[in-house]
């Protein structure tokens, strides 16, 4: 780090630093800083609100309070905008851009002046991106996220979204519920501002950052419209103004220690599939690589203490009632590495020491009467699995964890699209669904299409799950035994391309294991033959720079050229 303070930081070079300070000065001024103000720290505040982000809608709220606790603490708080990713907003797919928002916000941290940063994040992408950039600029960095939606309701039912936004649109395409009624949940799924109600991407991220320390305790959980949502966010504007004073840095937070219990609370909160990828992108900024193999062994050891949606009943706002975070990472603290340094100066251990006591509740099940056992996430291999997938097995089907069937193959998103409400596909509830080219490369940008939907004719006929694989992502919210992350993708010859319609594909999750049921001669055979699609001399831009540069899955799916170097570290 720079010894340059405040506004002496990243000046622009004109070949004169004492001018560069006297101009940037001089320009400043018109925003109505005084000389006094000036000469504070300075405090940045990321800010991520969008008209098309309904996630961050009480960005503006959040970020006011940031400045009061950056104000009362001593500092000067300047926010600036960054991209702002919506998972429905965003074509097409916000995971196309994850990487885009890490740039952007890395690149504003390394150009403006800035002492430390309050990074102001919800949606599923948004965090992830801003954590990436944290780790590679390395100022002292808080974050803060949005928070859940609270749960709403329609008729007789509670809801919220998104676990239950697929659950009617399931119903609603096997002719449970009519038009009218689909367009009446619309207005019940999502009833408040915030990231959805559920143990999604966006919440599971959430509780990662804060078990890895990059939160101030209690800030995962709280509701989007609390007041407490405020109250911790002015806190976290004050903590910002002592970090940049202790010099406390995202590399002595986010370490491989402290990225271990990240994935320890991944798991036992029975969390997104999403988390996997984002944490593997963060670590690679790092130089850590995950080891899979052990990621399933900690799984088998750490069961889902969680009765949350969508591997249980509840909802966020549920979970913070229950105490938010402070009653797992109670619960799980013989697992985790308690040295971790925090935002808050103090290790993971004595804040959790700190947290208030616990109290009844039934939201956050006893390590003792866990409500899933044996790993949330499985890695799966075998010779369909190339380097690994993975399932939520937490939200799968238990019947279908052990299953045999025949395959049926769609080239592609789109071709998912055209066939699966054909009344003549050719489909049993016994085939398994496999659906390629919806990785990294090949969709582009490793789309949540993995949740294939049931095919029509067999949604109304009452069949509710199927064996489905892919090399695509599934959003957090939702459930199914569904295979993910197949690697390498079948886009760049992964074995998913090999695949034919009427093949015996072979599930095991006991043993994680997935098999096609193919001989040895007759897969090598396939794998010589095999004919990978052109790149498409249009790409020009961004999405060149993607096809050109993003890595796979395991990798985090970030581009090659900003990781650090070759990992040299290895977690859990």
């Amino acid at each position: 780090m720079t010894d340059k303070k405040g506004m002496r930081r990243n000046l622009t070079s004109y070949g004169d630093d004492n001018f560069s300070l006297f101009l940037r000065k001089a320009f400043i001024k018109a925003m109505g800083y005084t000389e006094d103000s000036l000469n504070r720290p300075v405090i940045a505040i990321a800010n991520t609100f969008s008209g098309y982000n309904p996630c961050h809608a009480d960005v503006p709220k959040i970020v006011e309070a940031i400045k009061r606790g950056v104000m009362l603490a001593g500092g000067l708080p300047i926010e600036f905008p960054t991209i702002s990713l919506h998972e429905s907003f965003a074509y097409p797919t916000s995971m196309f851009m994850r990487n885009l928002m890490a740039m952007d916000t890395e690149e504003m941290i390394k150009a403006a002046p800035m002492d430390a940063i309050v990074l102001v994040g919800g949606c599923d992408k948004t965090v992830p991106a801003q954590l990436m950039a944290a780790a590679s600029a390395n100022v002292p960095a808080i974050s803060v996220v949005t928070g859940p939606m609270l749960s709403g309701t329609h008729r007789e039912e509670r809801v919220g979204a998104c676990t239950d936004c697929r659950r009617f649109w399931a119903k609603y395409r096997a002719g449970e519920v009519d038009q009218a009624e689909i367009e009446e949940v619309t207005n019940n799924l999502v009833p408040t501002g915030g990231t959805c109600g559920v143990m999604g991407t966006a919440s599971t991220i959430a509780c990662m950052t804060e078990a890895m320390g990059m939160m101030l305790p209690g800030g995962a959980t709280i509701p989007a419209v609390m007041a407490e949502r405020l109250r911790h966010a002015e806190t976290a504007g004050g903590r910002a103004v002592a970090m940049a004073a202790e010099g406390l840095t995202p590399d002595k937070i986010m370490t491989t220690e402290s990225l271990s219990n990240a994935l320890r609370i991944l798991l036992a909160i029975g969390g997104s599939t999403n988390g996997i990828v984002h944490l593997a992108a963060i670590a690679g900024r790092l130089g850590i690589k995950i080891d899979y193999e052990a990621f399933d062994a900690m799984g088998r050891e750490t069961p889902v203490l969680i009765d949350l949606k969508p591997s249980g009943q509840y909802y966020m706002d549920d979970l913070d009632k229950a105490g938010g975070m402070a009653p797992i990472l109670r619960e799980l603290k013989p697992l985790l590495n308690l040295d971790c340094l925090t935002v808050t100066g103090k290790t993971l251990g004595e804040v959790i020491d700190e947290m208030r006591p616990p109290y009844k509740q039934d939201v956050v099940r006893p390590f003792s009467n866990p409500i899933h056992s044996g790993g949330s996430i499985a890695f799966l291999k075998g010779n369909l699995a190339g380097d690994g997938a993975i399932i939520k097995q937490s939200a799968a089907t238990e019947e279908l964890l052990v299953h045999t069937g025949k395959a049926l193959v769609f080239e592609s998103v789109q071709d998912l699209a055209d066939r699966i409400d054909d009344p003549d596909l050719d489909v049993t509830a016994d085939s398994v669904l496999v659906m390629r080219n919806a990785g990294p490369k090949g969709a582009p940008g490793m789309p949540e299409a993995g949740y294939i939907p049931i095919p029509l004719k067999l949604a109304k006929q009452g069949v509710k799950d199927m064996v489905r694989i892919s090399d695509a992502r599934m959003s957090g919210t939702a459930f199914g035994t569904i295979v993910l992350h197949a690697t390498p993708e079948s886009a760049i010859g992964g074995p998913l391309a090999l695949v034919e319609n009427g093949d015996m594909i072979s599930l095991n999750v006991p043993d994680r294991t997935l098999t096609l049921d193919i001989s040895d001669e007759e897969f090598a055979k396939r794998n010589a033959a095999l004919t990978l699609p052109a790149d498409d001399p249009k790409k020009r831009g961004y999405a060149r720079l993607f096809n050109d540069h993003v890595m796979q899955a395991d990798a985090g799916c970030d581009f090659d050229f900003l990781i650090s170097g070759e990992p040299d570290k290895m977690m859990p």
